[in-house]
């Protein structure tokens, strides 16, 4: 049974082909494309499991790039890693706040590269096959149906916006979010609402859970994420 299939975009031949290479040795099918509009025309044809998009390209850059894709109905469902250079904070708060899955600095391991990978492709499995059932991550359960928390077997009480805040940040351990992103989530996108107001959310949230409340790591420069790793 073939793998999944990942488009690589990058205008470096040497970094298409390392990445063309050690994916197909973990069996995943691979696509390549230099530049955005090359991406854009073979996401639109082919069926894609996962698009590994530089940031940096000629003519329309990555962001824009992204920015096409997920305002496409053809596209938009299709998981995005993001490649940057290292200290470019404000694109990768951009590309995430657009849609993108992750992202992954250069100089970069294809090794991590591919685990990064092979972990956007299971969770958006899993997140197509999720219903409102318990979230069960490290020491917390999660009952979305009867909004109840038990964190260490013992349980927690929540407002309601630290309640969907910890639901969203729960169901996709590992994932990062933007501040925006988890408003957006949690309220939807016409909510008035500052960085510092989702900061002190998740200082209600750490204090409540307890020792759980490690669980909730800030990404500096970008946002928050819920640990992948007890």
């Amino acid at each position: 049974m073939a793998k999944e299939c990942i488009l690589v975009v990058d205008d470096e031949e040497d970094i298409l082909e390392l990445v063309r290479y050690n994916f197909a040795r973990e069996g995943y099918q691979v696509i390549s494309a230099s530049s955005g509009e090359k991406c854009l025309k073979n996401a639109r044809s082919e069926k894609l499991d996962l698009i590994v998009l530089d940031l940096m390209l000629p003519g329309m850059d990555g962001l824009e790039v992204a920015k096409k894709l997920k305002s496409d109905s053809k596209t938009k469902h299709v998981p995005i890693i993001m490649l940057t250079a290292k200290g470019e904070e404000a694109d990768i708060v951009t590309g995430l706040e657009l849609g993108a899955d992750d992202y992954v600095t250069k100089p970069f391991s294809p090794r991590i590269l591919v685990a990064r990978v092979r972990a956007v492709i299971r969770r958006k499995k899993k997140e197509e096959t999720d219903d409102m059932s318990v979230i069960q991550v490290h020491n917390i359960a999660i009952n979305p149906h009867k909004r109840e928390i038990l964190a260490n077997e013992k349980p927690v009480d929540l407002t309601f916006t630290e309640f969907q805040v910890l639901c969203y940040l729960a169901k996709r351990p590992g994932w990062v979010f933007t501040r925006t992103q988890i408003v957006d989530a949690v309220r939807g996108d016409d909510y008035p609402v500052t960085d510092r107001s989702v900061d002190v959310q998740i200082v209600g949230l750490r204090k409540k859970l307890g020792s759980c409340g490690r669980y909730i790591e800030t990404v500096r420069g970008v946002g928050y994420r819920f640990r992948e790793n007890p």
